[in-house]
């Protein structure tokens, strides 16, 4: 399981997620930052950095957000 960057990041980018993630499993995408699924070591480390609250846990993903459990894994090219 990874965690997965939603729909409050569009648009806004902020890196600091990026700056405390151990493994660089965050990159960034046209519009958003998005997680690796098969990088992320679920540390937790960039829930609290994120400004916006946007990065659950795959399995708390609010519903009117599961869509982006699959455009993380598309972004990451293993969809």
């Amino acid at each position: 399981m990874a965690y997965v960057i939603c729909e409050p990041c569009i648009g806004v980018k902020d890196q600091a997620c990026v700056d405390v993630c151990p493994v660089e499993c965050i990159y960034e995408a046209d519009d958003m930052f998005y997680i690796h699924p098969e990088e992320c070591i679920d540390c937790e480390a960039c829930v609290p950095a994120c400004p916006v609250d946007a990065i659950f846990l795959e399995d708390d993903v609010p519903a009117k957000w599961q869509s982006f459990i699959a455009k993380n894994a598309e972004l990451a090219g293993v969809a």
